[in-house]
C-alpha cells in the first residue's frame, strides 16, 4: 500500500489549476485574483482637504500666534462633491469640509479648532507648514501602481481598494464545485427516523460543511442505494455538472461495494486504492474523463479525515492558492497511546490543542474509532503518528496538523 504522503502528493500532480474566470467584485471575496492588478486611476483622484477647516495660503498666516492672531475674509464655504471655481487670492480662506478639493491657489487646511471665526472672518492662532492636513493626489495610489498581486487570496481590505480603484470585476480562478455523492441502502435522511438496520447520514451534511469551509461549492446528490444502474446515472450527472466528485461508502471490497467496477466500466483511470493509514485506509482516486473522483470510505470520522488530508489541498490547488497546507508543528503529547502493534500505518488521532508558555499541547478527544464522530467535537488538530511508531509516551513529542488554523505553506 502507498505511504500517506505518497499518495497525497500523487493526488496533487494529478490536478491542476482551473481556468481563470472573471466574477463581480462582491463576489470575489475568498477567491485567489488570477494575473496581477493595477489602478487605472490614482487614490485620491484630487488633491483634498484632510479636516473641517479653512483652506488657505500658508504665506497668509506665517506669523499667527495667540497673542497677534492673523485675521482672514471668509470667501466662501466648499463640501465634499463640489469645485470652488476661483483661485484663492491673497488674504482670503475658503471654509472646507473634509473630502472637498483644494481650491486652487491654497496650499494648507486650518482645522476648526485652531482658529476662531464669524461668518465672514476667520482668526488663525498659529503658523502651520505648507501642505498641513491635505492630502495629495495619488498619495494613496499612483496611477498605474500594483494594488493586488496575482495569487492573493481577498479579503474585505483587497475588495475595499479595487473598488477605490473602479475594479468592479475581477479575475480569478472559479470556486470548484464538488459533486458529494453518498451510498448505501442503510442511509436515511437526517430528519428522518431510522427504522431497523438504518441510520441517518451525517457524511452528506459533514462533507459538504467541510467543502464550503475550504471555499468550495458543495454539490449535494440524493444519496445512492447499493444499486450499479443508479451509480451510473449519479455519476454520470456529476461528471457533466462538476469538477470534482466525491463518493463515500462502496469502495471497499464487500459484494454491495459498486463504485470501484462501476468506475472502471465507465472508464475510470484507476490512480490508486488503499493507503497505508487508519483511520481511512480504503481510500481510492481515479481520473474519469480528466475528471477527479475520490471515493472516500462511509465511516464518519475517516471520511471527514480523508477530505481534510486529502481533498482539501487539491480543491486549494484546483482554485489557485498559493498555500495548500495546514501548519504543522511539533507538540506534546498529554497521555499515553499505543498502536495495537506494528502495523506500518500513520495514524490520524483527534485532539485538543492549546499552546502553554510557547509549547503546544495535545489531550485527545476520546476514543478514536473510525465511526465514533462525537471525537470531532471539540477536536483542532490531528496528532500525526507515523507508520514506524507503536507508542507515545506521556509527555511525548508528536506532529500537531493543526485543523483550525490558515494554511503557511
Amino acid at each position: 500500500m502507498l505511504r500517506f504522503l505518497e499518495a497525497r502528493q500523487i493526488v496533487l500532480d494529478r490536478v491542476h489549476r482551473m481556468a481563470r474566470c472573471h466574477v463581480l467584485l462582491d463576489q470575489a471575496l475568498g477567491r485567489v485574483v488570477a494575473e496581477d492588478l493595477h489602478a487605472a486611476e490614482a487614490v485620491p483622484p484630487f488633491t483634498n482637504s484632510a479636516m473641517d477647516g479653512f483652506a488657505y495660503r500658508t504665506a497668509d498666516a506665517a506669523t499667527a500666534s495667540e497673542a497677534t492672531p492673523q485675521r482672514l475674509r471668509v470667501c466662501g464655504e466648499l463640501c465634499a462633491g463640489q469645485v470652488y471655481p476661483h483661485p484663492i487670492e491673497p488674504g482670503t480662506a475658503l471654509r472646507i469640509m473634509t473630502g472637498a478639493p483644494m481650491p486652487e491657489g491654497a496650499d494648507t487646511v486650518v482645522p476648526l479648532e485652531l482658529t476662531r471665526h464669524s461668518g465672514d472672518w476667520v482668526e488663525l492662532l498659529k503658523p502651520l507648514r505648507p501642505g498641513a492636513n491635505v492630502r495629495l493626489a495619488g498619495e494613496d495610489i499612483s496611477l498605474g501602481g500594483q494594488v493586488v498581486t496575482a495569487g492573493t487570496t481577498l479579503r474585505p481590505g483587497e475588495i475595499g481598494v479595487l473598488a477605490t480603484v473602479g475594479c468592479a470585476r475581477v479575475p480569478v480562478f472559479p470556486q470548484v464545485r464538488v459533486a458529494v455523492i453518498t451510498t448505501g441502502d442503510e442511509l436515511v435522511d437526517c430528519a428522518q427516523t431510522p427504522g431497523p438496520g438504518q441510520i441517518r447520514d451525517a457524511n452528506i451534511h459533514a462533507l459538504c460543511a467541510q467543502l464550503r469551509a475550504f471555499g468550495a461549492e458543495a454539490r449535494p446528490f440524493a444519496r445512492v442505494p447499493d444499486h450499479r444502474e443508479r451509480m451510473e446515472a449519479v455519476l454520470r450527472e456529476a461528471l457533466e455538472t462538476t469538477d470534482v466528485i466525491l463518493t463515500t461508502g462502496g469502495v471497499s471490497v464487500g459484494d454491495s461495494d459498486f463504485v470501484k467496477p462501476m468506475l472502471k466500466a465507465m472508464g475510470a483511470e484507476p490512480i490508486f486504492w488503499r493507503v497505508a493509514q487508519k483511520p481511512g485506509g480504503p481510500l481510492g482516486f481515479w481520473m474519469l474523463q480528466g475528471t477527479p473522483v475520490f471515493g472516500i470510505p462511509g465511516n464518519p470520522v475517516a471520511a471527514m479525515l480523508m477530505v481534510e488530508a486529502y481533498v482539501r489541498p487539491a480543491l486549494r490547488k484546483l482554485m489557485g492558492y498559493r498555500h495548500l497546507f495546514r501548519p504543522e508543528r511539533q507538540g506534546i503529547l498529554n497521555e499515553p497511546w499505543r498502536k495495537g502493534g506494528p502495523d506500518g500505518r500513520v495514524h490520524f488521532l483527534r485532539a485538543v490543542v492549546r499552546e502553554v508558555d510557547g509549547e503546544f499541547h495535545a489531550t485527545l478527544t476520546g476514543p478514536q474509532g473510525a465511526g465514533i464522530l462525537s471525537s470531532m467535537l471539540r477536536a483542532n488538530a490531528l496528532v500525526v503518528i507515523a507508520e514506524e511508531e507503536t507508542a507515545i509516551p506521556a509527555g511525548g513529542s508528536v506532529r500537531l496538523h493543526l485543523t483550525e488554523a490558515s494554511e503557511d505553506h
